[in-house]
């Protein structure tokens, strides 16, 4: 069984465990060498009920399930659950709800693929299961953005905040780093750091 995986944003993790977010971007070239191309799950998932919601492809360590399947045009959207029924269920919410599970990673095997100079295209695959992982290896498949994040009232992490500004804003590792230390005051989990008001304002105009 093979893997890709696709970073995710966290806003859309419930406190129940609802979750949902794109499984697998189509038409980008991850850092594996790898694009999915549309339609890839079609007939694979045609008549599926649910797929296995694993942590870090470990067989033995399932925390949920996907229940959803959305076949949509920047890829495949999927709807679950992680369980609260048990130890591992009730660690892998948390951890997602503050960021630190930060993809969603496909185990699948490819049916029909070609290679061309630049990627493997994979334009039919078989998904068995699909998981949360902490590093995730292609850059569009999230769940929201900080934006709207920030716009729902709530505040991201600063693991979310550093990636934003890596993606979205095109900054450097280490810029985003030092910029989401600066922003620390006003991102979820760091309330006793001195605030700033120019960072406060600029967090609000991102949710404008």
């Amino acid at each position: 069984m093979r893997t890709l995986d696709f970073p995710l944003d966290v806003k859309d993790v419930g406190e129940d465990g609802a979750i949902e977010g794109i499984a697998a971007a189509y038409g980008n070239v991850d850092f594996g060498g790898d694009v999915i191309l549309p339609g890839a799950f079609t007939k694979t998932l045609r008549g599926r009920k649910s797929l296995p919601m694993l942590l870090y492809h470990d067989m033995r360590m399932p925390v949920g399930v996907w229940t959803g399947f959305d076949d949509t045009a920047k890829g495949l959207r999927l709807k679950g659950r992680i369980t609260t029924a048990t130890q591992a269920g009730v660690e892998a919410l948390a951890l997602a709800r503050d960021g630190a599970l930060a993809g969603l990673s496909i185990g699948y095997r490819s049916i029909k693929e070609r290679f061309t100079e630049k990627a493997r295209e994979l334009i039919e695959v078989t998904l068995h299961e699909t998981s949360l992982v902490s590093i995730p290896m292609n850059e569009r498949a999230q769940i929201t953005h900080v934006k709207d994040i920030l716009a729902s009232g709530e505040l991201p992490s600063v693991r979310q905040f550093e990636a934003f500004l890596r993606d979205a804003g095109g900054f450097s590792k280490s810029l985003a780093t030092a910029i989401a230390a600066k922003a620390t005051p006003h991102l979820r989990g760091e309330p006793e750091a001195k605030a700033s008001d120019d960072l406060a304002e600029f967090l609000r105009g991102l949710a404008g």
